[in-house]
């Protein structure tokens, strides 16, 4: 018998958060969340005037078997002028009618707060993990994005989900020689611009006060238009901080400033802490604390979380000091790669930049979409 029922006791949240660690525990890919982070979004409002969530699990013949999160984005919703539900943490066994209750669970509770369509898996916003992964099911996680089994996606699929956007990841690693153009394109560009990269040599806490307002600001106007992507609340950018202050390390972010010290360009890149992760639970034993901890401080794997140049400053070379700046870690022969996450592979432009590395194409994520209603808005 199958069952689905609404998160609500700390059972419930305790379940959901546990289920996936039992599900892939064997799973020499998987990469769990920290177990911290999700216990704090479990326990967070349902309802505010940003979003409504709502968590499911699905129990068959009184074991668990699967969960999935439902969000309206009304941020999303009110700036593309469109009813979407979004779901995301979806987990399952291999089975379709498991799989079918979750889904349906999730269209029933949007459809009861006027949402015609369901998409993801998108998180609250593009910094959470997003997308289904379709292709690389043996390849190396990152702790930034989830993985999932290859069964995965005729299960979405069955539900009737279509493609809405496919994201790309790249393994990219030293060429057999720097670009000599890139590197005087560099150079002139900083002076050209009047531009310099931020001074480092503070402590990591004032460096991040420092500049996080310009970067934010910058990632806002920068990634406004791309899909599925929200202003950050000043709420959530006070956890993202929280959440990502363990991992910074100053050697790998980078802001570029212009005469009055504003953030105009930005890459920000992750030590990779997927290994040190793999075969826990998340939870910061002590054990697992120090392994994290190491693996801040010297990492061989580099994964590039966000980077961003304002559009004032595009077309002017300014996205080359920032390859010129990843093209000089990997020449000192500490790190050995980047993962470079999820680009949209409508997003030539980044991708382009990728030519200036040995690149690896090894990685795809899928967002899906289903009408479940009436559509009385245009969806942008």
């Amino acid at each position: 018998m199958i069952t689905v029922k609404e998160v609500k006791s700390q059972k419930d949240i305790k379940e959901f958060i546990e289920f996936p660690l039992k599900l892939y525990k064997k799973n020499p890919f998987f990469v769990p969340p920290l177990y911290s982070d999700e216990k704090k979004l479990l326990n967070r409002e349902k309802s505010t005037p940003a979003f409504d969530t709502v968590y499911f699990l699905c129990k068959k013949d009184g074991k668990v078997a699967g969960r999935i999160q439902g969000i309206i984005q009304k941020q999303y919703n009110e700036l593309h002028n469109c009813s979407q539900v979004r779901f995301n943490r979806f987990d399952s066994i291999n089975d379709k009618d498991v799989a079918s209750a979750l889904f349906k669970a999730v269209e029933d509770w949007a459809k009861k707060r006027g949402m015609t369509h369901i998409c993801g898996p998108l998180g609250f916003s593009d910094l959470d993990r997003e997308g289904l992964l379709i292709e690389g099911f043996e390849e190396e996680s990152t702790f930034e994005e989830q993985y999932s089994f290859p069964y995965y996606p005729a299960l979405v699929e069955s539900f009737g989900f279509k493609k809405d956007a496919d994201w790309l990841e790249y393994e990219l690693t030293l060429p057999k020689e720097r670009n000599q153009i890139l590197e005087r394109v560099a150079k002139r560009s900083m002076e050209m611009n009047k531009l310099h990269v931020a001074d480092t040599s503070i402590p990591k806490k004032k460096y991040i006060e420092k500049y996080r307002n310009g970067f934010f600001d910058c990632l806002d106007e920068c990634y406004r238009e791309l899909y599925g992507t929200v202003p950050i609340t000043k709420e959530a950018q006070d956890e993202l901080v929280s959440q990502f202050m363990m991992i910074l390390n100053k050697k790998y972010l980078v802001f570029i400033c212009d005469e009055k010290e504003e953030v105009v360009a930005f890459g920000m890149c992750l030590p990779a802490i997927g290994n040190a992760l793999k075969g826990t639970s998340g939870k910061l034993t002590p054990i697992n604390l120090l392994r994290i901890l190491k693996t801040v401080k010297n990492p061989k794997t580099i994964d590039l979380a966000l980077v961003a140049v304002r559009p004032k400053y595009q077309k002017k070379g300014v996205n080359a000091i920032l390859l010129m700046d990843m093209l000089s870690i990997l020449e000192s022969g500490k790190i050995k790669k980047f993962e470079t996450n999820l680009n949209l592979e409508t997003n030539t432009a980044v991708v382009a930049q990728w030519k200036y590395f040995s690149s690896r194409q090894h990685k795809r994520r899928r967002s899906y979409i289903k009408q479940i209603g009436e559509q009385n808005a245009q969806k942008n």
